[in-house]
């Protein structure tokens, strides 16, 4: 943050031009415009500043020196400090009294007294003897009580309606520019050398600068937006996210900074004020409606709406005008308060919108409680920082990272349901179910469903925690949470109508079609409830069985491996998120999880201690290709599935996409 320009009496200069004007007039003792009101200037920036220098480094450049303090106190301070000497102009006056800058002042005023130092004439001859308060703040609220102001002589005049007229042009002027304008002005305490230490001094103080200010100028302080803000918000508003900018700037300042930061899109004339809240309430200029889209959010300049309004005039809104105003796309609140921000946070959640709000400042806790997610920047306050869910350490830009992960977080926990239902309790349930009603013998015994769930399944859906973001993750609307939900009837439509039967069916025919071959027949077990058919003996029974239900198990740790490829991706292709060989989205950790599968399905099916014991039985060679077949199939028509969804977005496989 730097100062550009200024403006005493009628001049207007930038900060070089204002710096020469001093050394101009110190060549030329006779030269006084604009150097003497320049130097009031100086003295009232000096003194009615919070900043303070490092002292360790006064050998510096003013530009180069550490300045302990707020943004704008620092760009002050070092401005003036290359008009005159920041030391020695607080050397010779000194400061009584403190009223420090608050959101709903809007500006912070230092009563000071001539400290009986030799100083410059220049400075100390308009208030040599007195108490004088330096007010430093916004100019909207500063300038209406201004009675006189500071020529560029350094005299005093009567602030007549056209300096007025004029003034307010400037400051507009610099405000569009993304300009923050800061009025300095001053005034006689009234009682010359009247003790100022006691507290309800504030009310008497607030009093007597509510008029009868001398105006001594402006100072114009840019604060450019960092590179990357630009980007981060085009960022999140293609992942659906709106933007709200909420200020304590001017109006037209924060409406150009907006503009910026990339905010506001719209043109200046066609972005709404609150005007256009009133009933009956509707957009000034037409909207494009069916604007291609793939995830329903527009973000055609046509179709977007722009709102500016300042915080007075939101406090005044009805109910009906902020449903209006929530349906805006942009909007920008200036001239805050703290208690202001805290309402919009209020009214946007009172409206379904889950709110995210950022801040640094003790007054934006409050907000940063009350958010859904507060997010504070870890060169904030310490209040702030414990009122946050969220810090950003480094920069505004970490938010996008924020975003991204926090919906891979979620798409990887439904990723991991979706693949352990199907085997983990689907394909373990129906075993159970038709040995009950139909009396066929449990196909899959009660050790083998253990050993699904505690063994085979649990390391690949470990590793689907660890899958990267899909390409298309910042593309997508937020999710609703009031009716998004983890698990939904999609999900489970996809887990057990669509791979939970495929697994089971399959791992049914496999198991019932090896016991066929093998002499016991379907039909006889068939409401057999665990009778022995004729010709067979008990043990050759139990041996067919036993078998089976091996069969049947390897079935499913074959097909989940198809499975756990088919859930990695909720929308793209394993084409375009594949498991390897690409860095953005390869995942070590699948294949040791398939490897663990194998190895302890292996363990328990070839150890021949475990036969007796366990009920398991070696699984013939082919009943490890067959599952291979069907999982295949599982993948491919999975992948046609997501085809079908890209493809056409309002499809019917669309609809029904977990």
């Amino acid at each position: 943050m730097r100062v550009t320009d200024c403006m005493v009496g009628e001049d207007r200069l930038d900060a070089i031009q204002a710096t020469e004007a001093i050394d101009f007039a110190k060549e030329n003792p006779d030269a006084i415009p604009p150097a003497s009101a320049l130097l009031q200037l100086a003295l009232v920036g000096a003194m009615c500043n919070a900043g303070e220098f490092d002292a360790s480094k006064s050998s510096l450049p003013p530009e180069e020196r550490v300045v302990f303090g707020d943004a704008t106190d620092q760009a002050v301070l070092r401005f003036v400090e290359g008009l005159h000497s920041v030391s020695e102009t607080r050397s010779s006056w000194r400061i009584t009294h403190k009223i420090p800058f608050n959101s709903k002042n809007k500006f912070m005023v230092h009563a000071i007294q001539h400290a009986n130092l030799q100083i410059e004439k220049s400075l100390s001859e308009p208030l040599n003897g007195k108490t004088t308060l330096t007010v430093k703040g916004a100019p909207d609220i500063l300038l209406p009580r201004c009675t006189t102001c500071l020529d560029s002589d350094g005299t005093t005049a009567l602030m007549t309606d056209e300096k007025r007229s004029k003034i307010e042009d400037i400051k507009n002027e610099w405000s569009q520019q993304a300009k923050r304008v800061i009025l300095l002005a001053r005034r006689p305490f009234g009682t010359s050398n009247s003790p100022l230490n006691a507290s309800p001094i504030d009310e008497e103080v607030l009093w007597q600068i509510e008029s009868d200010l001398e105006f001594v100028g402006l100072i114009a302080v840019i604060d450019p937006p960092r590179d990357e803000i630009p980007e981060v918000i085009k960022t999140l508003r293609r992942a659906g996210i709106k933007v709200h900018m909420v200020t304590g700037d001017f109006k037209l300042t924060a409406q150009a900074i907006a503009k910026e930061c990339g905010i506001i899109t719209q043109l200046p004339d066609r972005v709404d004020d609150v005007h256009a809240l009133a009933p009956p309430c509707s957009p000034r200029f037409p909207t494009i409606e069916g604007a291609p889209d793939t995830d329903g959010f527009s973000t055609n300049y046509l179709s977007t709406r722009s709102l500016v309004l300042t915080g007075t005039e939101m406090m005044a809104l009805t109910e009906d005008q902020w449903d209006e105003l929530c349906k805006y796309d942009e909007i920008v609140f200036s001239r805050t308060t703290p208690e202001q921000k805290l309402r919009i946070v209020r009214e946007l959640q009172a409206r379904g919108e889950t709110v995210g709000m950022t801040g640094d400042g003790v007054n934006d806790a409050p907000s940063l409680k009350q958010a859904d997610i507060g997010i504070a920047m870890g060169s904030g306050s310490d209040i702030a920082i414990e009122a946050a869910d969220m810090v950003l350490l480094e920069s505004f830009a970490a938010i996008v990272e924020a975003v991204k992960y926090g919906r891979v977080v979620f798409d990887n926990l439904k990723k991991t349901i979706c693949y352990l239902l199907p085997a983990g309790s689907f394909s373990e349930f129906w075993p159970v179910f038709t040995s009950v009603l139909f009396g066929l013998p449990q196909i899959l015994s009660s050790f083998l469903m253990i050993v699904i769930c505690c063994f085979t399944d649990c390391a690949a859906a470990t590793a689907i925690a660890y899958e990267k973001p899909e390409a298309d993750v910042l593309l997508l609307r937020p999710r609703n949470p009031k009716k998004d939900h983890l698990v939904d009837w999609r999900l489970v439509l996809q887990s057990y109508g669509f791979i939970g039967i495929l697994e089971t069916v399959s791992s049914f025919a496999v198991s019932f079609w090896y016991a066929q071959r093998h002499g016991l027949r379907f039909s006889d077990l068939w409401f057999g409830f665990g009778a022995t058919p004729n010709g067979i003996t008990q043990d050759q029974y139990a041996s067919i069985l036993n078998t089976a239900s091996s069969i049947y198990f390897v079935n499913l740790v074959v097909m989940q491996w198809f499975n756990l490829m088919a859930v990695r991706t909720r929308r793209l292709s394993i084409l375009t998120q594949p498991p390897l060989f690409r860095r953005s989205t390869q995942n070590f950790y699948l294949l040791p999880a398939i490897g663990f599968a194998v190895v302890f399905a292996i363990f328990f099916m070839y150890v021949p201690k475990f036969h007796s014991v366990l009920g398991t039985s070696p699984v013939p060679a082919e009943f490890w290709f067959l599952p291979m077949g069907f999982g295949m199939g599982i993948l491919l028509l999975d992948e046609g599935r997501k085809l079908a969804a890209r493809k056409k977005p309002r499809s019917f496989c669309a609809k029904f996409a977990w």
